[in-house]
């Protein structure tokens, strides 16, 4: 008979290996999380039911003794908590004080929380109202000012403002859904503004930081090859011609003008590399790197791949801090349950489909790309160059059917033709910023050569957009296309097949 040394010998065993379990495989609790999260999208739960089974759900799982039990009765806790809160927070982005007030017009105060852009008739500002008559508001708004000088970033604005409702759908663009989806539900116009302070706080911080980056990336240059360093490095186009911006977007460039992981590796770093010079200790340069990544997300907003590559860099470093084992999937999902926490709108966000399935593909398919060109003649920097562009076109090709109805056909030759420069120019701009408050003629010196790169960058995305047939955007063009990627894929596995059998 089992004596009770033995039964609690058992349950202290099954305990471990719940323990170890979960250790080992914390995506799987985190995937569950975000399910549950994107899942408030399609329904919404309200009351405290869900809350209470999701406790529930956990106190049953500290009373399994199967461990996979527990994980599985805990997977399910998380799952309607992620529900809950989804829910929770998207009635929150829904609400809205000032849509009550619309065509009203009162004297406003309204801080500017990013940068400006201008369609030719009018600038267009995100900004957040503080006031609005009397009420103290606090509530994100689209700002429509006429053309002219814009308002800096974190500018506090005073002005008679007027609550429109935001454009209805037309032209295949909605964009009313699209600023409710970020929790903006009116559009305040006014026809004079005037500065009356700047917000303080981390707003303060970010605003800085970005100034900083702003000015001293490019010394000494203007025009187009500045405008291609401030969109790589910011992420901002704004300063692009319509024409050189529809060619990056023709030629599958695109991607380089938001902010991705790569710049926040280089931002990382850097920081590493000057403790290091400086003979500071790796936990102190490990330190740096996380106020670095921090720093450098606040400075150029909340883009969902910054957002996630900042996460993943700063795992990074806790990691090594605390001697744990780095897990990049791990690092995927804790990305995406941070930003599908604070909204998960952001689920339906092109930008947030095209940055995960980007690096879901690097994960899984780039190791059969590369295997795939080992088999060929071409130098390795140019391969791995190609094996990522195959790897990252299959996997986002139909998120850009379905988001904008079309897609670059030569997004692969592009890529690899753009990639040599790319890492260069990341880290000439960051040398020039950090040169520029200590020796401004090196940092002109730094940008003058970075912009012949921006210059072959800007070139590269007019070549390949000048091609024939350049985008796909019909019906029979994108049946081509997807015979021509069952064939890549087809290809891609009998190949990694072939180099498994051989001896």
């Amino acid at each position: 008979m089992t004596t009770d040394v033995e039964r609690a010998g058992g349950t202290e065993a099954a305990g471990r290996g719940a323990t170890r379990l979960l250790l080992s495989y914390p995506y799987v609790l985190g995937g569950s999380m975000c399910l549950g999260l994107a899942g408030a999208n399609a329904a919404r739960v309200h009351g405290a039911g869900v809350a209470v089974a999701a406790l529930g759900a956990a106190f049953a799982a500290a009373l399994c003794a199967d461990a996979h039990a527990r994980v599985a009765v805990l997977a399910l806790g998380l799952l309607l908590a992620g529900w809950w809160w989804g829910s929770a927070r998207l009635d929150a982005l829904d609400s809205s004080v000032l849509r009550s007030h619309i065509g009203e017009t009162e004297p406003a105060a309204v801080v500017v929380t990013g940068p400006s852009r201008s369609n030719g008739f009018l600038l267009r500002v995100p900004a957040r109202v503080l006031r609005f008559g009397s009420m103290e508001v606090g509530e994100a708004v689209l700002l429509q000012l006429p053309v002219g000088r814009s308002p800096p970033q974190g500018a506090i604005l005073g002005l008679d403002a007027r609550i429109q409702q935001p454009r209805p759908a037309s032209h295949g663009f909605d964009e009313r859904t699209w600023l409710r989806r970020h929790g903006v539900h009116v559009v305040v116009t006014g026809k004079h503004w005037w500065i009356v302070g700047r917000r303080g706080g981390v707003g303060g911080y970010a605003d800085r930081v970005r100034s900083w980056l702003a000015r001293s990336l490019a010394p000494g240059l203007t025009g187009e090859r500045r405008a291609v360093l401030e969109g790589i490095v910011l992420g901002e186009d704004e300063g692009l011609s319509p024409g050189l911006r529809d060619a990056f977007r023709a030629s599958g460039l695109y991607h380089l003008l938001a902010v991705s992981g790569q710049n926040v590796l280089f931002v990382a770093m850097g920081v590493l590399a000057l403790a290091w010079v400086l003979g500071l200790p790796r936990w102190l340069g490990e330190v740096g790197a996380l106020a670095g990544i921090a720093s450098y997300v606040l400075a150029v907003g909340s883009q969902p791949s910054v957002v996630r590559a900042g996460i993943a860099g700063a795992l990074g470093s806790i990691a090594w801090l605390s001697a744990r084992q780095r897990d990049r999937w791990h690092f995927l999902v804790v990305g995406a349950l941070v930003l599908l926490a604070w909204n998960p709108y952001t689920l339906l966000d092109a930008g947030f489909q095209l940055s995960f399935a980007a690096v879901v593909a690097i994960f899984v398919a780039l190791p059969r790309a590369q295997r795939l060109i080992a088999g060929y003649p071409v130098p390795r920097v140019a391969g791995e160059a190609v094996a990522v562009s195959v790897a990252c076109g299959l996997a986002t090709a139909p998120v850009l059917w379905f988001q904008f109805g079309r897609i670059p056909l030569y997004s692969v030759p592009a890529n690899a033709l753009a990639a040599p420069v790319v890492a260069p120019l990341l880290g000439l701009a960051f040398a020039a910023a950090i040169a520029d408050p200590i020796s401004p003629a090196m940092a002109g010196l730094i940008a003058s050569v970075n912009g012949c790169l921006a210059a072959y960058l800007a070139w590269c995305a007019r070549l390949v957009a000048g091609l024939p047939g350049a985008v796909v955007s019909s019906s029979a063009g994108l049946g081509a296309l997807l015979l021509l990627a069952s064939s890549l894929v087809l290809l891609a596995v009998g190949g990694a097949d072939r180099n498994r059998r051989r001896p």
